[in-house]
């Protein structure tokens, strides 16, 4: 560990500007100059990448308050999503249906030359240069049609990607204004009362998304990313608290974070209530179209929000970060040691070497 930066860690308690994500089998870090990733291989070594924090937005406009919330959303799930497909390679779950079909055709083959019986010409040296020849071309068809499944594999991407935005679409946004035109029908009374209509379609979009989180934490490799999501918390505060960054000392912090990416999800699904107090539209398309045209000024609300609330520690703040610290329940998970070690070895490398550039 570079003593410079282990010594930065010691220093003082303080607000680091770094974030994190987890992803599989490791955690990426984003620091204020570098940006590192450690993920666990096969063979249960840690890969570290690291590589200059840029960003897509440089003008000093992306950068204001309430306007830099959406360009710096669009630029972490950017970012995000290209980590998390390189994560998915280094821990080999790309190459893993590949070698079970080879050991599968290895078996057959072996099987059925064990039962051939052996045939003369088969000794002869020209039959085993023209094996040699055509196991190559089959290598080398393999190769091409490898290239081709990657490809076919980053348009079914892109395709599952607008079917996934759409879906989200139409359950959080037009599904809760459909629901409550609906229930209008039934109760007339209170078919025009836009802010019974707002807090019904925000709670039932908060029941969704929370049974959603739910649901998925049940699965084992979403669990597992939710332990590094841990891991990642308690090593941020770990350095926040100016503890040296240890595996012993990491683990003693908590897993729940004030400022996470969980409490940004749930502040923008709150302000979305208030937001659509605003809206003096019936129809669900409508309401729909607007709140998408409205998502920009969402998020940047959400945005600032987030900030203050990983800036200050006071009763204001307390409240805006007590939905996303009581969803953490559900999106962390204690991590175990070498999880741990993966947000330590990625944090160390993104501290900036002159103490208080990572400060708020």
């Amino acid at each position: 560990m570079n003593k410079n930066k282990q010594s930065a860690g010691e220093s003082c308690a303080k607000k680091t500007s770094i974030g994190g994500q987890a992803l599989i089998e490791g955690i990426m870090m984003r620091g204020p100059k570098l940006s590192a990733m450690a993920v666990r291989n096969p063979e249960g070594e840690i890969v570290l990448e690291t590589w200059e924090t840029k960003s897509t937005f440089k003008n000093k406009f992306f950068k204001l308050p309430f306007i830099r919330g959406i360009f710096n959303f669009i630029d972490s799930m950017t970012s995000g999503y290209k980590c998390l497909m390189r994560s998915a390679e280094i821990a080999g779950l790309e190459d893993e249906e590949p070698k079970k079909n080879d050991k599968a055709e290895k078996g057959s083959t072996e099987s059925d030359n064990a039962d051939a019986p052996e045939s003369p010409e088969s000794a002869e040296s020209g039959t085993s240069s023209s094996e040699g020849a055509e196991k190559k071309a089959v290598k080398k068809e393999e190769k091409e049609s490898g290239g081709v499944s990657k490809f076919a594999m980053s348009v079914l991407m892109v395709i599952s990607t607008v079917l996934g935005v759409l879906l989200a679409v139409g359950l959080f946004i037009f599904l809760p204004a459909q629901l409550y035109s609906w229930l209008g029908k039934a109760v007339p009374s209170i078919k025009d009362n836009i802010y019974l209509r707002s807090v019904f379609e925000g709670v039932f979009r908060i029941v969704l998304f929370v049974g959603y989180m739910l649901a998925v934490s049940r699965m084992k490799d979403i669990r597992r990313t939710f332990m590094y999501h841990g891991a990642e918390h308690k090593t941020i505060f770990c350095y926040e608290h100016g503890k040296e960054l240890t595996v012993e000392n990491v683990r003693a912090e908590k897993r729940f974070h004030p400022r996470c990416g969980t409490s940004f999800m749930i502040l923008m699904l709150l302000v979305g209530i208030i937001i659509g107090m605003f809206i003096h539209i019936s129809s669900p398309i409508g309401r729909t179209a607007v709140k998408l045209l409205l998502l920009p000024v969402t998020v940047g609300i959400g945005y600032e929000l987030i900030k203050l609330a990983g800036r200050k520690d006071n009763l204001l703040t307390r409240i805006i970060s007590a939905p996303g610290m009581w969803l953490q329940h559900i999106t962390t998970v204690e991590p175990d040691d070498g999880m741990i070690e993966c947000a330590i070895k990625a944090f160390v490398e993104v501290l900036p070497e002159k103490e208080g550039e990572d400060n708020w």
